[in-house]
């Protein structure tokens, strides 16, 4: 990719991008100022930098779509070598698809759920005519389809979006992006929440692009990921680009200290043991982990569970059954943390679902702190029911839109008397960080981190001896990650409190879990410590896990 980038500096082709001190803003100060970005062809550069920081406002306004009521200005703003100031709404129309393609973060959101996959990248051939006829968009569909990795095109291009994996999602939404073969790709945090083989093969559908010689705005949080795919970065803060420049040189000799707060805040193996908020002032290495060891009292004992699911006939397919989950034993112990891992439909969060009693499974046993779990009615689950709770990935869908942040903390407050019940609302929200004036507020005007940790409130309110933890952290920024992996920490070492911890970030599992389990096609390839399985793996498939994360040198970095 460096290659071709170097190719198009020197070359007689313009920047895709060229834009010079921008500014955006909606009636008020702005909130992007000073902004200076240039994207060439064969190149991908990345904005980074946490929620607020103007990255997506920035991108969007390549598309022309700030939002309503948006003052965009610069003193240059060129896209292909034209003036995109004097754009009009033609001009504009024409760019997206054909010019430019987005790919957001949220694939489930940004396809129709009423279109087919195949309509859905069939849209931009057909809006634009740059195809004749039906039957040349339909192969290209196909062909779209099948260079972004999608197995059976054919069969998957006649499905909706809802009957699609999260990883085929991602890129089917790709292949709509890129059906026009636009110059310029902005991709806006387009692996976040999917696994590491999954993100692995999103990002040499790219890449490939890329290579191909179209230009890639990337926007991301993870840092590891920009490492091995950006050509330059910039960090922006408040709005405006505090570091920039080559990206090994801004990750690893990062010039600001804010760009130094972000790297020292990725979990990893090395930060176990330390704080990751605050850590680019305290950073120490000495190989201890001051956490306390699990102790021997075991909360949840699973033995032998198998999980299937019947899938009715269709699409000129016979009916068929899945194995969701094989004969699949563990223990966690009290104050222990326990991390599932494994790529989507490996049976993790089916697992859960069987923890949490939300499903039966076909065979096998659970029980809970010493007493039977599942097989049993809800009835009898009920007075265990409150020592197990639930922090889900995405707080606000989990939260009774109708709800103050009291009332949805109050609802595992059941066993209290009412009058003492405010008082222990504002002790929860101090606990897990926050200022009693959020008692009174509608989650809905919280900021994502803040909703987590509402969550987690609500979790340990019941005052639980296991929490099941679904990816917690696997949307938010670095920051605002480190902030709710620093508070697990300290209530698992304060209060003895046990997670499961589900995540396809194997660095958040380095950092937080005791022991790991290894999810694959059901079965539970490997378990173990986590610095044994995660460091010296033994099986294939961890192996090839490890292989496909992302990985940014730290070491390095912070020294």
């Amino acid at each position: 990719m460096k290659g071709a980038a170097e190719a198009s500096a020197t070359g007689a082709l313009p920047p895709l991008v060229d834009i010079r001190n921008l500014s955006i803003g909606f009636g008020g100060p702005p909130i992007v100022q000073g902004v200076d970005l240039v994207v060439r062809a064969g190149e991908c550069v990345a904005l980074v930098g946490e929620s607020g920081s103007g990255k997506s406002l920035t991108a969007r306004s390549l598309l022309n779509l700030a939002g309503a009521g948006a003052t965009v200005e610069a003193h240059r703003f060129r896209l292909q070598g034209r003036d995109a100031k004097a754009f009009g709404a033609a001009d504009w129309r024409r760019l997206r698809g054909t010019v430019t393609g987005l790919v957001m973060q949220d694939a489930l959101v940004s396809l129709d759920p009423l279109r087919t996959i195949g309509q859905e990248v069939a849209e931009v051939l057909s809006e634009h005519r740059l195809l004749p006829g039906r039957k040349a968009i339909g192969a290209r569909v196909l062909d779209v389809l099948a260079r972004v990795g999608i197995p059976d095109p054919g069969h998957r291009a006649r499905q909706y979006a809802h009957q699609l994996s999260g990883g085929l999602r991602q890129r089917a939404l790709i292949a709509s992006a890129i059906a026009g073969e636009p110059d310029l790709i902005i991709a806006d945090e387009p692996t976040t929440s999917l696994d590491v083989t999954v993100q692995a093969q999103v990002l040499q559908v790219l890449a490939g692009r890329v290579r191909a010689g179209a230009g890639l705005l990337l926007i991301s949080h993870d840092l590891a990921v920009v490492a091995g795919i950006a050509d330059r970065v910039l960090v922006m803060r408040h709005g405006r680009v505090v570091d920039s420049g080559p990206t090994a040189e801004v990750l690893t000799r990062p010039r600001h200290p804010y760009t130094k707060g972000l790297i020292a805040a990725i979990p990893s193996s090395a930060s176990r043991g330390r704080r990751l908020t605050g850590a680019a002032q305290a950073i120490h290495r000495d190989g201890g982990d001051p956490r306390p060891a699990p102790r021997q009292e075991v909360v949840l004992e699973v033995r032998g569970i198998a999980k299937h699911y019947a899938g009715a006939a269709g699409y000129g397919r016979p009916a068929f059954a899945t194995k969701a989950l094989d004969d699949v034993s563990f223990v966690v112990r009290a104050g222990e943390v326990v991390g599932l891992v494994g790529e989507s439909g490996s049976g993790k969060s089916t697992c859960a679902k069987i923890v949490l009693g939300l499903l039966a499974p076909d065979r096998g046993s659970v029980r809970l702190l010493g007493q039977p779990w599942s097989g049993i009615p809800e009835t009898q689950r009920r007075g265990l029911r409150p020592r197990l709770q639930y922090v889900p990935q995405d707080a606000l869908s989990s939260f009774d839109p109708r709800y103050r942040v009291s009332d949805i903390i109050g609802e595992n407050l059941a066993s209290h008397a009412r009058a003492g019940r405010a008082a222990r609302v504002v002790e929860l929200l101090e606990q897990v960080g926050l200022a009693a004036d959020i008692a009174a507020r509608n989650p809905s005007s919280l900021s994502g981190g803040q909703r987590q940790r509402v969550s987690i409130a609500r979790a340990l309110a019941a005052e639980p001896a296991l929490i099941v933890c679904d990816e917690p952290v696997s949307a938010l920024d670095i920051g605002i990650q480190a902030q709710v992996l620093d508070l697990l920490a300290d209530l698992r070492a304060r209060l003895g409190t046990a997670l499961l911890f589900i995540s396809h970030d194997l660095g958040v599992i380095q950092h937080l879990a005791d022991r790991v389990l290894v999810f694959h096609h059901g079965k539970l390839v490997e378990q173990g410590p986590v610095g044994e399985i995660l460091t010296h793996p033994t099986d294939a498939y961890t192996k090839a896990l490890l292989a496909s994360q992302p990985r940014l040198e730290l070491d390095q970095a912070l020294a």
